[in-house]
């Protein structure tokens, strides 16, 4: 569990987070939504101790990340694996040395501990026959699969996707989607991702988090959406005919 309490983020005169709080919950996908300039990627940011809130505290599941030592910080992020919008991958390393790159670096697995670990992630996340290929030559689907397999390679406790179906197809959007859900459940991960997609919003939001202006101005479900009266979510939400209708058909059916 992440739990946000009351935290602001200025940028000179520009105030981005106008004390937000709430908690990201274990085991569940938490998804933080909004506008751009909304403050949602400074929030993520923020989690990840990009930034530095100016007031208020984030604690992972009971350790306040500002009352940690230089040590614990280190080891803290050690839990904490990372999908990046892009992807992020090195051209110059095989898949599997993408893979395979954080516990080379952070921990002390020997050779082959190393590669029968990325074996099964690879496998998890059902990466077929591209062990030895570059990035370049997969698809960009297969490339946030080596993406989530290197975030999760660590084990870790918590896992931060940035806009993971970027420059996706709807199609692979969802698979990726049900992918990170999967894991979350299976692995009992704390997942926070931050998203403009409304389609991973009704895919895989257990738990959604909807910046206005810097202000958290609606949290709920999947499933609150249909019925919330918040004008700021519909407006957002409920811009395209098509979740319109969804949300009409959801209504006659109660």
């Amino acid at each position: 569990m992440i739990e946000v309490k009351n935290i602001e983020k200025s940028f000179g005169e520009s105030k981005v987070l106008k004390g937000v709080s709430t908690i990201f919950e274990t085991g569940k996908t938490n998804l933080i939504i909004g506008q751009s300039g909304s403050g949602k990627t400074v929030l993520l940011k923020s989690l990840l101790g990009i930034f530095t809130p100016d007031v208020g505290t984030i604690s992972f599941d009971g350790r306040v990340y500002d009352e940690l030592t230089s040590d614990e910080k280190r080891d803290l992020r050690t839990e904490i694996g990372m999908v990046f919008q892009g992807s992020a991958l090195f051209d110059g390393m095989t898949v599997e040395e993408n893979i395979g790159f954080p516990l080379k670096m952070f921990s002390d697995k020997s050779k082959s501990e190393i590669k029968d670990r990325v074996n099964f992630v690879i496998e998890r996340v059902k990466l077929i026959d591209a062990n030895q290929k570059k990035p370049s030559e997969i698809s960009g689907g297969m490339q946030k699969r080596v993406a989530i397999a290197r975030a999760i390679v660590n084990n870790p406790k918590y896992l931060f996707c940035d806009e993971p179906n970027s420059g996706l197809d709807p199609k692979t959007s969802t698979v990726i989607d049900n992918l990170i859900k999967e894991i979350t459940e299976e692995y009992n991960i704390t997942t926070v991702v931050n998203t403009h997609d409304m389609n991973s919003v009704m895919e895989i939001g257990e738990k959604i988090i909807f910046l206005k202006e810097g202000i958290l101005a609606w949290e709920g479900t999947k499933k609150e959406i249909f019925k919330t009266d918040n004008e700021a979510i519909i407006d957002f939400v409920y811009s395209s005919n098509l979740f319109k209708k969804i949300r009409k058909s959801q209504n006659k059916g109660e």
